[in-house]
């Protein structure tokens, strides 16, 4: 009679603490015998969406480590060698990730990239070498050290200056992620990133044109047509530029007597369905071939960004306009009109309505510019 089969178990439990956090630790069950490991991860409380992602980052590091765990002990039964990687160089880790990008994603990484090789310049530093100190060193030199310009060799005439809260923020991100890609595919067994505080995200003052400047916008010549025709068409639809620009004659469908758009969106990867107003749907043209641009003459999103803000100053709108800003148009004007935060959320294909809530703190704010601008009825 086979012998009944050993049960190794180890679960991944939590156990609160007297300041306010939870301590995760592995509670171990083997040959009848349990232990606990603790893991020195905490999950803190969720008073922000900043808290929230750490601790869904945490949790994950956690059930990686608990994963790992189960693999050494059954290794161990089998008197197999449970291998690791971490004497791969990260900086080659790095690059594979940036090869995948493109546009304005890929710059963002390339530029991560070099203020890392500022704080360390040797290039064939292993994960294993990475430590949480050293990490802390790079958020440290981000905070303090980091020059907006000082990277680009393009700019040795322009002054450089402290990078933003914002990029700050971006830019320790991409360098964690690296982290969490190198624990899902087994070259790390630890993340030394887990315990390191994140930089906060400044709420963000997102610039937006009223329907009157819309009008105002209309009226003046544009110095690129199909770029002013795209614009107008992402302030009635909300796309992004990285949908519009890859929008085609087969994904623009006839629906109910109506026109609608079928895509994936570049951002999320999710499948989207977009009905149009009659005045988005104007701004297509006439039908292409199903594999043509629906518009095919952009050109680079950086050309884009001068045109656009030399043709809102034209038209004498003193506001930093870019081509993202459209979709910010749509969001809040939407809001304006009456649509309810739920729907809005849907039309723009955010995951989070709390993504959403953004557009409607910005529209509070424009109603209470709007009320302040009541004279002084009471005064002598």
């Amino acid at each position: 009679m086979a012998s009944e089969k050993k049960k190794e178990i180890v679960y991944l439990r939590q156990r609160p603490r007297r300041n306010g956090t939870v301590a995760l630790y592995l509670d171990i069950c083997r040959d009848g015998k349990r232990s606990n490991e603790y893991l020195k991860l905490y999950l803190v409380p969720e008073r922000t969406r900043e808290d929230k992602q750490k601790n869904k980052e945490t949790l994950k590091l956690a059930e990686a480590i608990r994963a790992k765990r189960v693999v050494e002990i059954q290794s161990k039964d089998f008197g197999v060698d449970v291998a690791t990687h971490e004497d791969a160089m990260f900086f080659e880790v790095m690059r594979k990730i940036i090869d995948r990008k493109d546009g304005t994603t890929k710059t963002s990484w390339q530029n991560c990239l070099a203020h890392l090789l500022r704080y360390e310049p040797n290039e064939r530093v292993t994960f294993g070498e990475i430590t949480p100190r050293w990490v802390r060193g790079f958020r440290d030199y981000l905070d303090t050290k980091a020059m907006q310009w000082a990277i680009d060799t393009r700019k040795r005439d322009v002054e450089p200056k402290p990078i933003s809260q914002g990029t700050k923020a971006l830019m320790f991100q991409k360098f964690c992620t690296v982290f969490n890609i190198a624990m899902r595919e087994g070259i790390i067994r630890l993340n030394p990133t887990a315990g390191v505080e994140r930089f906060k995200e400044p709420e963000s003052d997102r610039e937006f044109l009223t329907i009157d400047e819309l009008r105002m916008l209309r009226k003046s010549i544009p110095p690129d047509k199909d770029l002013a025709d795209a614009f107008f068409f992402s302030c009635l639809t909300g796309l992004r530029w990285s949908d519009i620009v890859k929008l085609r004659w087969r994904e623009v469908q006839e629906w109910r007597a109506g026109t609608r758009i079928v895509f994936t969106q570049k951002k999320t990867g999710g499948l989207e369905y977009l009905d149009l107003n009659t005045q988005a749907a104007a701004m297509l043209g006439e039908r292409g071939k199903p594999d043509d641009l629906v518009f095919p003459r952009l050109g680079p999103i950086q050309s884009a960004r001068i045109t656009i803000a030399a043709w809102v100053r034209s038209a004498g709108i003193d506001k930093h306009i870019t081509f993202h800003c459209a979709r910010h148009t749509f969001a809040v004007m939407m809001l304006d009109l009456g649509v309810d935060l739920y729907t809005v959320s849907k039309l723009l294909g955010h995951r989070s309505i709390e993504t959403t809530q953004v557009y409607a703190k910005i529209l509070d704010k424009n109603k209470k510019a709007a009320v302040e601008r009541i004279p002084d009825i009471f005064g002598d």
